[in-house]
């Protein structure tokens, strides 16, 4: 395949600290004021141009009676690719805008002109990365697997004691308007002499298949409007957010979009996770891992809304997969989707340089993981879709079997390394470096943003 990425990562940190109050603790171990950190990107895509931009954290300290806690946290995210992909964001959190609650609210505008689809049910439908690889015999289109998306999202989450210092309650409600489409081929191929994509009408992609076969159907082809309300509990003994080095953190959470609130396909989802964190050598190494099982228990989720990850805090862009930076490193984005999943990851974290620089406190930190989950909840394809789908391939010349194995889905696995640039423990820069470990699930893939996955 003709695509060449190109990561360009900068640091650049500005900072302002004000006096401390508290005398018994010294300046090297507590932050005070606002702290600021900046991360520059740069990439470059083939097909999608190049993208420029950047993301910053800005953290107001106060007095640092709290830290390493932070009173409030924002985080700023403008980024776009020349020919139309971007992201942009504005997500806040804070433990002391309302007295005795934890307030986070984002607001985002999401395009994505080449969003991964890779069919449903995991293992079940089969992957061939020949299609997408213009130098493969094989090769269909660089856009087979993917179809464009454009999404709004506005949230805002609480959370309060409940009867306990370590038991909380929380409670949500957000908005997504999804617009989908058919990725605009002859946008991408502008400028363009070589390389061209073709177009959907001679070579329709999974996407555009989907609909012809009515595994997508028409009303939700186009996208749509949800509203959600969210309800849960949380368990939290962990010393510290950003990289907990004892405690534990387990979430159950319900996460509904009702008909009466305006969601186009109603449908609800519980989500449990339970994540938990040893010291192994203190304030050095330790142990984590997580575990998470999220269901449909009533209706079910369009096709686009399918990757979705319930949690009771966004800690990126997006929270979905299975497969991707934040769930299994490695394996594609999307690769593992269906009505419910399993998953499972486990890190060893080793902080193993502290230093000062700026007058701020940074530590330098790697990580090995191993990633496994699967689909428990299959989308159901009729046998009645399948024997037409069959049909149609065989008066085209194709075979079913290109497109879909029989059976449940499997685990899937991945393994990897990575890295942590850490500024005040709170802001993280992460560099993980993911290896899926069967050809069906891709092959490796390399990921730079902010904080560890759990």
């Amino acid at each position: 395949m003709k695509k060449h990425l190109l990561f360009i990562t900068l640091l650049l940190i500005f900072s302002n600290s004000y006096a401390q109050s508290d005398e018994t603790v010294t300046p090297k171990e507590v932050k005070t004021g606002i702290n600021v950190g900046l991360l520059p990107v740069v990439a470059f895509d083939s097909d999608l141009g190049f993208q420029y931009g950047g993301l910053s954290n800005i953290y107001f300290y106060g007095d640092g009676s709290q830290y390493p806690d932070y009173r409030h946290s924002l985080y700023l995210e403008v980024s776009r690719y020349v020919k139309g992909s971007g992201i942009n964001r504005i997500f806040y959190d804070s433990k002391y805008l309302i007295p005795g609650l934890r307030f986070t609210s984002d607001v985002s505008y999401l395009t994505e002109q080449a969003y991964a689809f890779y069919g449903f049910n995991g293992a079940q439908a089969v992957y061939n990365p020949g299609w997408m690889d213009d130098e493969d015999p094989s090769y269909r289109s660089r856009m087979f697997y993917r179809h464009e998306r454009n999404r709004f999202r506005l949230l805002a989450d609480f959370q309060g004691k409940f009867f306990s210092d370590k038991l909380y309650w929380v409670a949500g409600f957000q908005l997504l308007n999804d617009e989908i489409a058919s990725v605009n081929v002859a946008k991408l191929n502008e400028g363009k002499t070589e390389d061209l994509l073709p177009l959907q009408d001679s070579v329709p992609g999974l996407f555009e298949l989907y609909q012809q076969w009515g595994i997508i159907s028409p009303e939700e082809a186009d996208g749509g409007l949800h509203n959600y309300l969210k309800l849960g509990l949380i368990y939290d003994t962990r010393d510290n957010e950003p990289h907990p080095m004892k405690g534990m953190w387990t979430e159950l959470v319900l996460q509904s979009a009702p008909s009466f609130l305006g969601s186009e396909t109603p449908y609800t989802l519980l989500n449990f996770t339970h994540r938990q964190y040893f010291t192994l050598l203190k304030d050095r190494l330790d142990f984590a891992y997580r575990l998470m099982s999220q269901n449909t228990i009533a209706g079910s989720a369009p096709f686009y809304l399918k990757p979705n990850v319930v949690t009771t805090m966004l800690r990126g862009a997006n929270s979905e997969g299975l497969g991707g930076s934040k769930t299994l490193r490695g394996i594609l984005l999307n690769r593992v989707v269906g009505d419910g999943f399993v998953l499972a990851n486990a890190e060893l974290r080793w902080k193993f340089v502290k230093f000062r620089f700026i007058k701020q406190n940074f530590y330098l930190g790697l990580n090995a993981f191993v990633d496994a989950g699967m689909v428990t909840q299959m989308v159901d394809i009729s046998d009645d879709q399948m024997h037409t789908i069959d049909a149609l391939l065989n008066a085209q010349g194709g075979d079913a079997d290109d497109y879909f194995n029989s059976g449940d889905d499997k685990m899937h696995y991945s393994t990897g390394l990575g890295l942590r640039i850490a500024m005040n423990q709170n802001f993280i820069i992460a560099v993980d470096y993911g290896i899926a470990l069967e050809k069906q699930d891709g092959e490796k893939g390399m990921y730079i943003g902010l904080n560890y996955i759990f």
